[in-house]
């Protein structure tokens, strides 16, 4: 069955219907990461050197012919961080450098094909919310995702430069203990093995076609 197949229950997570404050039981408290803010940047890069690392296989025969690139994870590396609050105290100047790993698909000289990572590197220089000072630290993070559909090979400085379509996500976040109402736990329903069933199809369908059995003049 599983949440997504309609597994009727007051204790499985979905649309709430009638009085939502019925079946609540309990003031529950539950640690999760608060987003205070985030914003996102879109930008597109043109003619960015990229340099090869960890080529797959190694040692490629040169030249090398550019097939594509994309980001290899959804984390941005945040780096060289400064936030100066704002004389209102409600936003901070925040700045940051996000490192942004991808990986290069290639084909070198020899028609063999191969891949090897390198980044994306963007300073960043944004205003956003940061919370008043507090025992528990909060953090900047970014979410990041990038992808080249154009490179060429740079033979004199042994680079790819490529033109890329990059977004970053900057959040300020915090691990917090929330307090929340709470229905209880969830009934975990079976989940419903995949079966490819060629007759299932036609096996559903009428005997007969369905509607009217004659018509009237």
């Amino acid at each position: 069955m599983s949440f997504f197949s309609n597994f009727s229950s007051d204790h499985c997570p979905g649309t709430i219907t009638g009085n939502p404050l019925n079946g609540l039981c309990e003031k529950v408290c539950i640690q999760a990461e608060k987003i205070f803010d985030a914003g996102i940047i879109q930008t597109r890069l043109e003619n960015y050197s990229v340099a090869l690392e960890n080529p797959i296989p190694a040692n490629p025969t040169y030249p090398l012919t550019f097939i594509s690139a994309r980001s290899l994870s959804s984390e941005g590396v945040v780096s060289n961080l400064s936030i100066e609050r704002q004389a209102n105290d409600q936003c901070a100047r925040v700045q940051a450098t996000v490192t942004v790993p991808i990986e290069i698909v290639y084909l070198d000289a020899a028609g063999v094909e191969g891949k090897a990572t390198g980044s994306v590197v963007l300073n960043e220089d944004v205003l956003m919310y940061v919370p008043p000072a507090s025992v528990m630290p909060f953090t900047v993070t970014a979410i990041a995702s990038c992808v080249s559909p154009e490179g060429s090979w740079n033979a004199q400085n042994g680079v790819f430069v490529i033109s890329a379509c990059l977004t970053v996500i900057l959040k300020v976040a915090m691990q917090v203990e929330l307090l929340v109402p709470s229905y209880g736990y969830c009934a975990i329903p079976p989940a419903q093995e995949y079966s490819q069933e060629v007759c299932s199809g036609f096996f559903e369908l009428p005997l007969y076609p369905q509607g009217k059995a004659c018509c009237k003049k």
